[in-house]
């Protein structure tokens, strides 16, 4: 059995942090993605997909996401019901993600000159944790090690000095 969805949409709005009773962060947002088809009056159609985050990733959304921000959700679907105040059973479904990837930068939303498609030190494309415990991949993180904001990899053109142990490979 397989249950994977990967999604990439704009939020909806900023994220909500909220800590359940044992002090577990959980966030929810919504993603507004777009169909690849036009309707009958010629414009695009989007759905709007309700993701949850748990743990750190909750931490971290909340912290570096907002509204119109342009991200990437992979994750799972889920499908809870419940009995609301009138006594009707009402069924939510979900995606619970455990790998968010922040695809733009602030600047680019405010007309800066970062670079498109990848995140900046101060906002690290982030996965891992879930809500059932350790993710089979483990943390994604970009965090930056120091406090510099200059891009590390404006070189101007000349070759970039980088250890055989900072490389993933």
């Amino acid at each position: 059995m397989l249950n994977r969805i990967i999604l990439i949409g704009r939020l909806t709005r900023d994220p909500e942090l909220r800590y359940t009773p044992a002090g577990v962060a959980v966030t929810q947002f919504t993603l507004a993605v777009d169909r690849n088809f036009t309707g009958q009056n010629g414009e695009r159609e989007a759905d709007f997909i309700p993701v949850v985050t748990w743990r750190q990733l909750a931490e971290t959304c909340a912290n570096y996401l907002r509204k119109g921000r342009l991200a990437a959700v992979e994750g799972r679907i889920q499908v809870r019901n419940y009995e609301n105040n009138e006594g009707k059973r009402v069924y939510v479904t979900e995606v619970i993600a455990d790998n968010v990837r922040f695809l733009e930068s602030s600047q680019n939303r405010e007309g800066g000159n970062a670079p498109s498609g990848g995140s900046t030190p101060e906002e690290p494309a982030f996965g891992g944790g879930g809500n059932g415990g350790n993710s089979a991949r483990g943390n994604n993180n970009n965090f930056s090690r120091n406090n510099n904001t200059q891009d590390p990899f404006s070189g101007d053109g000349k070759p970039i000095d980088i250890s055989d142990d900072d490389l993933p490979f």
